[in-house]
């Protein structure tokens, strides 16, 4: 089995199999790629099948002087699935990855704007010209629903149920989830719907889209991150902010208002409650008042 092969196969695999979203599979293909790139360089003629330990260990630790730890240990990982999935097939009997350790890179907290900084944010917006009607239901929408990017680009109007109060969202793997709305949510997205988008030469093929560009057709994630960036520096904030900086906000300010993790998980589209848990590492003011309200002792 050659390797071109082997990546096909475990790209099929996990798009169908383990219905990851196509960046996810892209980023699992790159850290193989990678090794490839590393094998061509030093012309070792192995296979997928015939890869030993001791080359693959050269290869992190070549690897572990150009990237940081935290992409050194996503290559780790990545390259353990991609062995994992050729002793499924049983192209393989052993993983050497197995004696490789994944470096210790600590927790990650995500950065948060407060209520005062987003909606400074949001008052920077130019509503004089078309696009800022649009840009503005789409922070209110990233904040207020807790949307990826990914899941913002891709929201229908057939997606929006405004009298049941929800909209439907669909995540990574294509998992479809239920998201409540606010009003005055609801409220800027029918602002920019009634009074832009209606307005709009819509290309065919992108007449359900919610958010589209200038040009009729669906945002790029690309867009969306420049659209963000440009505001932030017009508000002043020094922070580091993207797109999902609005999703970390809704779920903090959930937390701290006192929301249940679980009902923040199944907002968030989260699989694994582990993953909604760093939310509590954000600000644990909120911890001593629940002591206080609900220990006997408190």
């Amino acid at each position: 089995m050659e390797w071109k092969q082997a990546i096909g196969d475990y790209r099929h695999y996990l798009q169908i199999e383990r219905g990851l979203a196509k960046n996810s599979i892209e980023n699992y293909n790159r850290d193989i790629e990678k090794l490839v790139r590393f094998l061509d360089h030093y012309k070792l003629k192995t296979s997928p099948i015939t890869i030993q330990k001791d080359t693959v260990r050269q290869f992190i630790y070549e690897t572990a002087s150009t990237v940081s730890p935290r992409s050194q240990a996503r290559i780790i990982s990545g390259l353990k699935s991609f062995f994992s999935y050729l002793i499924f097939e049983d192209y393989r009997a052993d993983n050497p990855m197995d004696l490789i350790e994944t470096p210790k890179i600590g927790r990650k907290l995500p950065d948060t704007l407060s209520t005062d900084e987003i909606n400074q944010l949001i008052s920077t917006i130019d509503l004089s010209g078309p696009q800022g009607e649009r840009n503005r239901a789409m922070v209110e929408t990233l904040y207020g629903c807790g949307l990826r990017v990914s899941e913002l680009i891709n929201l229908k109007i057939s997606d929006l149920f405004f009298e049941e109060d929800f909209i439907k969202v669909t995540g990574k793997g294509d998992k479809q989830r239920f998201v409540p709305i606010s009003q005055v949510n609801q409220k800027y997205i029918d602002l920019y719907r009634y009074h832009v988008r209606l307005h709009q030469n819509i290309k065919k093929g992108h007449e359900d889209i919610l958010f589209l560009n200038r040009n009729g057709r669906k945002l790029s994630r690309a867009m969306v991150f420049a659209i963000i960036k440009k505001l932030s520096e017009a508000a002043g904030l020094k922070k580091n902010i993207s797109p999902h900086t609005f999703r970390h906000s809704f779920a903090t300010h959930l937390l701290q208002n006192g929301a249940d993790l679980r009902a923040i998980q199944q907002m968030l589209g989260h699989e694994s409650i582990t993953t909604t848990e760093v939310y509590m590492h954000v600000d644990r003011s909120h911890l001593v008042e629940v002591v206080k309200k609900y220990h006997p002792r408190g």
